[in-house]
């Protein structure tokens, strides 16, 4: 297992600040769901249906706290909450976007279905 080790000077590895933000097994799937346009928490949940409230609720605050998503209130009854990419969060989708060619390239060799999305 990898572990995190800071350099001379105190520099740290890049891949492992990087995936440090989007790794785990919920947060790089809600940014490619952002992608695709804002969605509300009940549509986030929708979309991830193996995730449990407190999972994502907890991957959301720390997109939100590292600048990768934005979360915006409405002052309105009943509450509604909307996450949206961030200027950051679009800065690392073409990065995404690659995981994301391999990953349908990988599962169409091993005939293994894929999600396709609709445009917004």
């Amino acid at each position: 297992m990898y572990k995190k080790q800071k350099i001379e000077g105190g520099a740290e590895c890049s891949v492992d600040f990087a995936f440090q933000r989007i790794g785990g097994k919920y947060k790089a799937r809600i940014l490619w769901h952002l992608f695709h346009g804002t969605l509300r928490y009940g549509e986030l949940k929708r979309q991830l249906p193996d995730s449990t409230p407190k999972m994502l609720t907890q991957a959301l605050r720390e997109l939100e706290g590292d600048q990768l998503v934005s979360r915006r209130v409405y002052s309105e009854v009943p509450p509604r909450v909307e996450y949206s990419l961030s200027d950051t969060g679009r800065e690392l989708m073409p990065a995404i976007e690659l995981l994301s060619g391999w990953g349908k390239g990988q599962m169409m060799k091993l005939n293994i279905p894929v999600m396709e999305y609709s445009t917004l």
